[in-house]
């Protein structure tokens, strides 16, 4: 595996490989990596010949200085499973590489409307700084087609319209969620839960499934997911939000969209959890 860490490295080694008439899948990362983002990498090996992950932990996208701090760091972990799995580079930036004016100072791209609410209400900045470094690694890499999870259902829409708006030539796959035999969508932050809170883990999922049951029993979406909550907040988690929305564009439904996503945010000790359900109703 070839490892870059500056822009004229990667620009060298893309440029080299579309001369040679290859094609690129892109896998953008923060590192600390799991089966979820290995199964990004297996994805976007059925699409391409060359396959790129990029690791940084973007700070532009934190609005916790603590949470940015605190993120863990596993470069040579990661670097090694990256190799068992077959990627042909490794793009290895700094804040300075990829921020060399600093974050005041940085041209940002900003996805309107679908930035501001759930995640975007709960952490400001965020998706901006998602779709800002998202859009920077586009234009380094050049991918033909980029890979990321749909347990970050939000993030994979905001990245979908910003290629649509910013006519970018790329193909972007969604990849299903990788989870436990119990249900626990496989997150970074999962290794920030104590052994008590990931027994409990599990049960932010099971709420969902009840939430998406009740709904298509003919149960009010707001009756489901009140019910939802005051079941989860008996427990050792604290609510951030439940929201049932459309699957296509996470709008608010009407009474004729059978298509729609249940997008649900949670503090548990220490870690935030996020997840989604996709159901038909």
């Amino acid at each position: 595996m070839l490892v870059a860490s500056s822009q004229p490295q990667l620009r060298q080694q893309i440029n080299a490989w579309k001369r040679a008439g290859e094609t690129i899948a892109f896998v953008p990362t923060m590192g600390n990596l799991h089966s979820g983002h290995l199964s990004l990498v297996t994805e976007a090996k059925k699409h391409a010949s060359k396959v790129v992950v990029s690791i940084f932990v973007n700070p532009m996208q934190f609005t916790n200085p603590d949470d940015l701090t605190n993120y863990p760091r596993t470069l040579e972990q990661d670097s090694e499973q990256l190799i068992a799995n077959g990627v042909d580079m490794l793009f290895t930036p700094t804040p300075d590489i990829m921020y060399p004016k600093g974050l005041d100072a940085q041209t940002f791209v900003e996805v309107p409307g679908i930035s501001d609410v759930f995640c975007g209400a709960s952490r400001p900045g965020h998706f901006r700084g998602v779709a800002t470094i998202v859009n920077k690694l586009f234009n380094l890499v050049t991918p033909d087609v980029a890979c990321f999870g749909t347990k970050d259902y939000q993030q994979l829409q905001v990245i979908k319209l910003m290629v649509e708006d910013l006519s970018l030539d790329i193909k972007i796959i969604g990849v299903e969620t990788v989870r436990t035999p119990e249900g626990l969508a496989k997150s970074s932050r999962n290794g920030y839960l104590t052994p008590q809170e990931l027994d409990l883990a599990p049960l932010f999922y099971k709420v969902m499934q009840q939430i998406a049951q009740d709904i298509q029993s003919g149960i009010a979406i707001e009756t489901a997911i009140t019910t939802a909550q005051i079941a989860l907040d008996k427990t050792l988690f604290t609510t951030d939000y439940f929201h049932v929305q459309r699957a296509d564009n996470l709008a608010n439904p009407s009474d004729e969209h059978t298509d729609l996503v249940i997008l649900a945010a949670a503090q548990l000790g220490a870690a935030r959890l996020i997840d989604n359900l996709v159901f038909s109703r």
